[in-house]
């Protein structure tokens, strides 16, 4: 009889393990893919810099503007991103050579055939840089 009680402990321990080894798992995995769906949907919005015009309607709505506040708000917008781009153009040259610098040091490490495949996706980003760029 003990040894029968000794079993079924036993059962009953390895089905609890197993149970809880179910849930945790499953925990886990929905932790995991809550988090690389977030990375996932971060980087499918490389730069989400609003223009002018979004802040000034989003304003708009929020704030009922008039049509002459959306104007002055809009020069106001205008200006301050005029100088935030003047007082960071000396930092782009500075910025670059970074960049260039670590391109290097990436390409130093791979074989010929891994740097072409590099130097192509390296071409890739810079075209969505620009073209980010040149939509703001």
């Amino acid at each position: 009889m003990r040894s029968n009680n000794a079993r079924i402990e036993a059962a009953v321990l390895v089905f609890v393990v197993f149970l809880l080894g179910i849930l945790l798992g499953g925990v886990g995995d929905h932790l995991w893919n809550e988090r690389v769906q977030g990375q996932e949907q971060l980087a499918a919005r490389p730069n989400t810099k609003p223009t002018r015009d979004q802040v000034v309607n989003d304003l708009t709505q929020r704030l009922q503007l008039t049509p002459d506040q959306q104007k002055q708000i809009a020069v106001t917008i205008d200006a301050t991103r005029s100088k935030w781009q003047a007082l960071y153009a000396p930092l782009d040259v500075q910025h670059e050579e970074i960049r260039q610098q670590g391109r290097a040091g990436i390409r130093a490490v791979l074989t010929s055939d891994q740097q072409a495949k590099f130097d192509d996706f390296m071409k890739q980003l810079d075209e969505q840089r620009k073209k980010d760029a040149a939509s703001h």
